[in-house]
C-alpha cells in the first residue's frame, strides 16, 4: 500500500455546507433558516416558551412538599442478611452493624445508618445495631434467639411556649 492509495471509508466524510454563498447554493440569502422571527435567530426558542401562552409548569398547581432534612437509610432486607451469613460474608456471632455489612458487599454505600425491613425466616441467631427496624423484622429476629438494638437517637420534645 502507498501513501497515494489511502482513503476513508465512503460515508466517513463529510463536507460541510456553505450557507450565505449566493442563491445559486441554494443556501444563499436566510441559510436555510426560513424567513424573519425567533427560529431565524440564533439559540432558538427558550425552554418551555409557548408563544406567550401562560406556559403548562405555570398553569398547573403546585403539589407536594420536599422535606429538607430528611434522613437517608440504608434498607436492608433480612432475607438479605441471612443469605450473606449462610454464605459466610458476615461473622453471626458479632453484632450486625453497617460497617460489617458495607465491608461484606450487601449494602453499597454508608449513609446515615441502616433500616431492617422484612419479616423472613431467620435460622441463625443474630444480633444487630441498626438505625430502624419494622415490627416483622424484630419479631422474625427475636423468633430465633436474637436481638435487635435500635441506636435511633429519641425524638426530642418540642418546646411549649
Amino acid at each position: 500500500m502507498k501513501l497515494n492509495q489511502l482513503a476513508d471509508n465512503p460515508g466517513a466524510k463529510h463536507t460541510k455546507k456553505r450557507v450565505g454563498r449566493g442563491i445559486g447554493s441554494g443556501l444563499g440569502k436566510t441559510a436555510g433558516r426560513g424567513g424573519k422571527g425567533q427560529t431565524a435567530r440564533k439559540g432558538g426558542a427558550k425552554a418551555g416558551f409557548e408563544g406567550g401562552q401562560m406556559p403548562i409548569y405555570r398553569r398547573l398547581p403546585k403539589r407536594g412538599f420536599n422535606k429538607p432534612n430528611v434522613v437517608e437509610y440504608n434498607e436492608v432486607s433480612l432475607s438479605r442478611i441471612a443469605t450473606a451469613v449462610e454464605a459466610g460474608k458476615i461473622d453471626g456471632k458479632a453484632a450486625i452493624t453497617a460497617e460489617m455489612l458495607y465491608a461484606a458487599g450487601v449494602i453499597t454505600k454508608l449513609a446515615k445508618g441502616v433500616r431492617l425491613i422484612g419479616n423472613a425466616e431467620v435460622k441463625a441467631k443474630l444480633n444487630f445495631e441498626v438505625f430502624y427496624a419494622s415490627k416483622g423484622a424484630v419479631a422474625s429476629v427475636e423468633k430465633a434467639g436474637g436481638t435487635v438494638k435500635i441506636l435511633r437517637p429519641a425524638p426530642v420534645p418540642k418546646k411549649v411556649y
